[in-house]
């Protein structure tokens, strides 16, 4: 589903199809999921569409396809709770987890360049971890993370691990789905996602290296900044990276643990992580 708004269409007196109009992200979402669900998570969507705190879309498109190809199996990544007290704070803790997963401070400031901008992207910027390129075909679009989605017997268990912790969302289980198909990709190295909600504070840093790490007070309240970073091997394949995030099919069907909160040394220097 992917619901979005034509700026200043209150007073455009032309056709919504009409170019010069920007369109902004209202709210998007996706999944795998048996036949018979499909009605129902049609009408979820719809909901979620018209019930956005960013606004009332003036588009809601929803796509339904047949998955043929068998999907790869894949566990949800570990998640924990970085405790943070205001967006510069979590900005000092975003910089060093991704340094320590090896990430330069030039990709981390194209990243930051990313997320600043209130102008959010629909998908996700491709940036090399080296040099800091972004390398994503198209600026605007970005590349989206599809077709990805989680077994009944490992949605339980991870519902399960979250409310142990208070954080058993539609939005945090939803980031945690596609932050673990993003990391399952081999070139890629991390991922930073401050959400373009205002009403959202709370972003996360995820790799392979440390797991699903949620970061509070990511930007202050009210703030539609916000943006999506994939960290990628300073040779990647960039077709490879965005066949593989785009086009082909995963599903969690294990789940690690889910740690609750950790100091910034616990998690990088956690043995069991």
């Amino acid at each position: 589903m992917r619901a979005s708004q034509k700026a200043n269409s209150q007073t455009a007196k032309t056709s919504v199809r009409d170019c010069s109009f920007r369109e902004i992200h209202i709210s998007g979402a996706e999944g795998i999921y048996e036949e018979k669900e499909i009605e129902n998570i049609i009408r979820e969507y719809t909901l979620r569409a018209l019930s956005h705190p960013k606004g009332s879309p003036d588009s809601i498109v929803i796509s339904v396809e047949k998955i043929v190809q068998t999907p790869q199996t894949i566990k949800s990544l570990p998640v924990m709770t970085l405790p943070c007290r205001s967006s510069l704070q979590s900005q000092g803790m975003i910089q060093k987890l991704l340094k320590n997963s090896g990430i330069s401070d030039n990709a981390i400031n194209t990243a930051f360049a990313v997320t600043d901008n209130s102008d959010a992207m629909r998908g996700a910027a491709l940036v090399l971890s080296g040099s800091g390129r972004r390398v994503e075909p198209d600026k605007v679009r970005g590349i989206r993370a599809s077709r990805l989605g989680i077994s009944k017997s490992a949605d339980k268990i991870l519902s399960r691990n979250l409310a142990r912790h208070g954080i058993n969302t539609a939005t945090v289980k939803e980031a945690i789905i596609l932050a673990s198909k993003v990391a399952a990709c081999p070139q890629v190295i991390a991922e930073l996602c401050i959400s373009d909600d205002p009403d959202y504070t709370t972003g996360y840093v995820s790799s392979r290296k440390y797991g699903y790490v949620r970061i509070p007070h990511m930007k202050k309240r009210a703030e539609k900044k916000g943006g999506r970073v994939f960290f990628l091997e300073e040779a990647a394949d960039i077709d490879a990276v965005t066949g593989f995030l785009e086009k082909t099919p995963v599903i969690i069907n294990s789940v690690c643990p889910c740690f609750g909160a950790r100091t910034i040394y616990e998690i990088i220097d956690s043995p069991d992580r």
